[in-house]
């Protein structure tokens, strides 16, 4: 295993290597707001560095005890704290709005991030509000959490009672569909399945899951079913791993690692190729003291920082990958659908 942990390395060092979703703002517009400065440099830079990536695509997402009262200043914050933080470290990392912005980013050794919604609470019910964050810098769109705004209903990480559940609403469909002219990428991570059917018959462009697996191997609302893998790859799209234990594997304790995360990979690869599939980890990195999500599901231990990606690019090799493939698992893939629809 030493040999191919070596040849990972290698292998990572000279790929463009993506996670198409990381809670990072949330992270800094919290500690920022408690005091502290230079966040990425405290807590992130190392384990991203050390784990060989170019580029994170940072969420914005709110509390629902934020909601609704607080949604729109908070999503304004945490773009403020990702401003701040670029600008205090300007060697370190570049807010970018694009791929060739995150390119020239690595050109001189920073790290790149993209902005994303995790949910469209920050609009409230204003569609125009969107066009203001796309000149911002956000170039994604998660329609939902897992919980219901204007645009649609989210999935629930575990049953819970609920009424009828709807798809997207007359306001998701103007937003999903200025989205697209705009150009920013859809993702129906956390979108149930009614919308995510909803979402298809209204979209033209490739769309992504950013961070979820595969629900034939673990039963759950968040992880796609094979239908929806299918789908998402009719469009040209991307689903990302998700590094988070109750979506990895039904087995309990903390024994869940990158062999079980590869699982998924296979499973999507044998079900629909190698271009589809990508990394999307909502890795903890020092985050789990903020993360909302019931108290019974044990987060992030699949992949424990990012700095592990070397242990899962390893596995990888062993089950047989060859270069060209992992290096479209690990950011090539993401990189394409970025790249064509954002730019």
């Amino acid at each position: 295993m030493d040999s191919l942990k070596e040849r990972a390395l290698e292998l990572i060092r000279e790929s463009f290597v993506m996670d198409a979703h990381f809670d990072l703002a949330l992270d800094m517009d919290d500690r920022r707001e408690r005091g502290d400065r230079f966040v990425w440099s405290a807590r992130h830079g190392k384990p991203i560095k050390s784990g060989g990536w170019k580029c994170v695509v940072s969420s914005i997402f709110i509390h629902s005890r934020q909601l609704p009262e607080m949604g729109l200043r908070k999503a304004m914050d945490q773009i403020s704290a990702l401003i701040s933080e670029t600008d205090e470290q300007p060697e370190e990392i570049a807010l970018c709005a694009g791929i060739s912005e995150v390119d020239r980013a690595n050109a001189s050794g920073r790290i790149g991030i993209l902005m994303s919604f995790e949910g469209l609470d920050p609009l409230g019910n204003d569609p125009a509000l969107l066009k203001v964050f796309y000149r911002l810098g956000v170039r994604a769109v998660g329609v939902a959490w897992s919980r219901r705004n204007y645009a649609a209903d989210g999935c629930f990480f575990s049953p819970k009672r609920e009424g009828r559940k709807g798809g997207l609403t007359p306001f998701g469909i103007d937003v999903i569909e200025e989205a697209e002219r705009l150009g920013m990428l859809i993702d129906i991570s956390h979108l149930n399945d009614e919308g995510v059917s909803d979402l298809a018959k209204f979209t033209k462009k490739p769309f992504i899951a950013s961070h979820s697996n595969c629900r034939a191997l673990v039963p759950v609302k968040r992880n796609l079913t094979d239908e929806q893998i299918k789908l998402v790859a009719s469009r040209g799209g991307v689903i990302g791993m998700n590094g988070c234990s109750a979506f990895v594997s039904e087995r309990e304790g903390r024994g869940i690692g990158p062999a079980d995360l590869a699982m998924h990979i296979d499973h999507i690869v044998k079900l629909v190729g190698e271009d589809h599939v990508g990394l999307g980890l909502d890795c903890c990195d020092g985050l789990a003291d903020f993360y909302e999500g019931p108290s019974s599901i044990e987060t992030y231990d699949a992949i424990k920082d990012h700095g592990e990606l070397p242990e899962l690019v390893a596995v990888l090799l062993e089950k047989g990958y060859g270069d060209l493939s992992v290096q479209k698992i690990i950011g090539g893939n993401f990189r394409r659908v970025y790249k064509e629809v954002i730019g």
